[in-house]
C-alpha cells in the first residue's frame, strides 16, 4: 500500500510539474501494476501507463506510453529528460537486444512514427528492463534505467481506460 501511494504521489507530482495547466485532479488512476502505474486524465481526454526510472544519473524523467483517443494516438512513447537534449543527437534506447534511436524535442524524445511507437511496445513486453542514453543541450550525457515488471499490464489499463472514449 506504501508503495502504491508513494508511487500515485510522484507520478501525479511528476505530470503536475510537466504539465501545469492541467488540473492534477482531474487524473483517474487505472491501477498500479510493479513499477509501472496506469492513469486517465478525463479533461484532455488521454490515458497513459507511466514510470520513473530505477536508476538515473540526473533524478527527474520518467517514460510514458499515451492514448489520445481524440487524436487517435494509441501507444506513444515518451521520455521525459530532466533537462533539454542536444536536438542533433538521436537519443537511444535499449530494450533487451533491440536499440531504437528516437527524436529529441526540448526536454523530451519520442518514437520517430508510430511503427516504432508499435515496435518499442512490443519489445517492452517481452524484456525485463529498458535503458536510455542521451546527450544534453549544453553536453553531458544523461543515462536511465526502467524496470518492465507490470509495464504490459500498465499499457493495457491505459488502452482499456481510453477504449470507449
Amino acid at each position: 500500500m506504501r508503495l502504491y501511494l508513494a508511487f500515485t504521489f510522484a507520478a501525479l507530482t511528476t505530470l503536475t510539474a510537466a504539465l501545469p495547466a492541467t488540473p492534477a485532479l482531474a487524473r483517474d488512476s487505472l491501477g498500479v501494476f510493479g513499477d509501472w502505474g496506469a492513469f486517465r486524465d478525463p479533461e484532455t481526454p488521454r490515458c497513459y501507463a507511466i514510470a520513473e526510472p530505477e536508476s538515473a544519473t540526473i533524478a527527474g524523467g520518467y517514460a510514458t506510453i499515451g492514448f489520445w483517443p481524440a487524436d487517435r494516438v494509441r501507444s506513444q512513447i515518451f521520455l521525459r529528460f530532466p533537462r533539454p537534449l542536444d536536438t542533433r543527437r538521436a537519443p537511444a534506447l535499449t530494450i533487451g537486444s533491440q536499440r531504437f534511436l528516437l527524436s529529441p524535442r526540448g526536454a523530451g524524445a519520442w518514437a520517430r512514427d508510430a511503427r516504432m511507437d508499435a515496435a518499442i511496445v512490443a519489445a517492452m513486453r517481452s524484456s525485463t528492463a529498458m535503458s536510455v542514453t542521451a546527450i544534453g543541450q549544453r553536453g553531458g550525457t544523461m543515462t536511465a534505467s526502467w524496470r518492465l515488471r507490470g509495464a504490459a499490464t500498465a499499457i493495457d489499463a491505459a488502452a482499456l481506460g481510453c477504449a470507449r472514449r
